[in-house]
């Protein structure tokens, strides 16, 4: 009898899903149902003010460029977003972290500010207040929303069915979405960092394994170890 492949659940927005799931390789069958949708709205101040710029998702490049702000330097959380950056033209560095080892590298670079943080509704790590309060002036500008969406009738059935699934998790937020599901089958989750694991602790879960380092390339390693280990437990 043929092997079931595992179902990949990828509940982030529809367009980052897909860039994460053509980094993978191996036998599985993806399932796409964000839980966060975005939505871009809200207007710059003035720019002249500003001598850079704090992203610390991609969303928010995007944003920042639909709004139609100038070319600064980019600071970005990791690498992902320093890549989308650069590929709208802006020079970006990465402090290859979270919003924490973010805050740190540029508190120790003085003179660069003022800087704007473009963020959406919901963001991690107060960090426009935290680099003000180490001398580094931060504004901030909220330029998209995160509306939560309900799972798809897809994502239910195969929560509740018997095939092994996997679900990389890349914010709190989204964990708390996800662990607000009833949940039967063999579920793997593979967790960006220990912030998100904190909203996960109540969901029902076969396994929980954290990634080495909160950016991309280390998920792509952990989800790929949990879609071999589920492929052995089916």
């Amino acid at each position: 009898m043929p092997q079931t492949k595992p179902i990949l659940l990828m509940t982030r927005p529809d367009a980052a899903s897909r860039r994460f799931v053509a980094k993978l390789t191996g036998s599985f069958t993806p399932l796409f149902s964000p839980l966060i949708g975005i939505s871009f709205s809200g207007n710059l101040p003035k720019m002249a003010d500003f001598r850079g710029l704090v992203f610390t998702s991609a969303h928010g490049v995007e944003a920042y460029v639909k709004a139609g702000g100038p070319v600064l330097p980019a600071f970005t959380v990791g690498n992902a977003t320093a890549m989308a950056a650069a590929n709208a033209g802006f020079p970006a560095q990465s402090a290859n972290g979270n919003a924490d080892d973010l805050v740190k590298w540029i508190a120790d670079q003085p003179g660069i500010g003022p800087l704007l943080h473009v963020r959406g509704t919901f963001a991690q790590g107060d960090v426009a207040a935290r680099l003000t309060s180490q001398g580094i002036t931060t504004d901030e500008s909220v330029l998209y929303d995160q509306p939560e969406l309900p799972p798809s009738i897809d994502a239910h059935r195969a929560l509740m069915g018997d095939t092994p699934v996997v679900a990389p998790v890349f914010s709190p937020r989204t964990a708390a979405l996800l662990a607000k599901n009833s949940i039967k089958a063999p579920l793997l989750v593979a967790a960006m960092s220990e912030a998100v694991v904190k909203p996960l602790v109540g969901l029902h879960k076969t396994e929980l394994k954290v990634a080495a380092r909160p950016e991309s390339s280390a998920m792509v390693t952990l989800v790929t170890e949990l879609l071999e280990r589920a492929c052995a437990k089916d």
